[in-house]
């Protein structure tokens, strides 16, 4: 499923045409907001949002469509120990909460962004694939339900800080294991006919050689929904928040 979201989807800048490597909370800020975030701050910034960033995220996608009476969530699972206390969270769940949502909604899926794969390495599967896409149909009929529902997948990430000249073995096994649990949960959801976009802030997964971000084009792939050209991330984020008249 993967392959042919790729066939028909874009590349689009993440460098935003400022210097250094592109960073998460920059990033994801410029995706939420439409903004180019880099260009804010004056240089790309994370993993996590500071004051500036902040302040961008308190007119995020998500809450201009809960302002507009939009029912927006994150899917995503949050154990115990993440929420309590006070806590610095990344942009994504920050502007979920900024819309007034709460972490692991009543009444909808969680899922874990280890797609059920193990946190370390060597990354072993803990989940068949058929369950992953039980697990994507589950959410593609949820969402259905809402006006926007938001997964932040941050396995990929991980496994591009493990990279190294050559790459080990089980970082490369551990790769090719989380695409292919990412492709069967895609599937379950595309199987729902649920309308799906699927991007990144950053390169460093299609890198295994090197353990940093990469300058690398992100994908920016879509089903069941028309997107315009795009040039960088900042105009991705333009055109989805377009999609909804904010």
């Amino acid at each position: 499923m993967l392959e042919r979201l790729l066939s028909t989807g874009q590349a689009v800048d993440a460098r935003l045409g400022v210097d250094g490597l592109p960073q998460s909370a920059t990033g994801q800020t410029s995706w939420l907001c439409g903004v180019n975030a880099a260009k804010v701050m004056g240089r790309h910034y994370g993993p996590q949002p500071g004051p500036t960033l902040l302040k961008l995220l308190e007119n995020a996608l998500p809450v201009r469509l809960a302002r507009a009476g939009k029912r927006v969530e994150l899917l995503n699972y949050y154990p115990p120990g993440y929420l309590t206390g006070v806590r610095k969270h990344g942009c994504v769940p920050q502007s979920v909460l900024n819309a007034a949502r709460k972490l692991n909604p009543d009444g909808l899926p969680h899922i874990s962004p280890l797609l059920g794969l193990e946190h370390d390495l060597p990354l072993s599967a803990t989940q068949s694939l058929e369950n992953l896409r039980a697990q994507g149909l589950e959410v593609g009929n949820a969402a259905q339900k809402l006006d926007l529902a938001l997964l932040d997948l941050w396995l990929s990430d991980r496994i591009g800080h493990l990279g190294a000249t050559p790459t080990p073995p089980d970082v490369q096994g551990g790769a090719r294991r989380y695409l292919r649990h990412l492709d069967a949960f895609l599937s379950g959801v595309l199987e729902s006919n649920c309308p799906v976009i699927l991007s990144s802030d950053h390169g460093n997964f299609e890198d295994l050689t090197v353990r940093t971000h990469t300058y690398a084009r992100v994908p920016l792939l879509s089903w069941g929904l028309e997107l315009p050209e795009c040039a960088d991330i900042a105009a991705g984020g333009r055109a989805i928040a377009g999609l909804f008249g904010v």
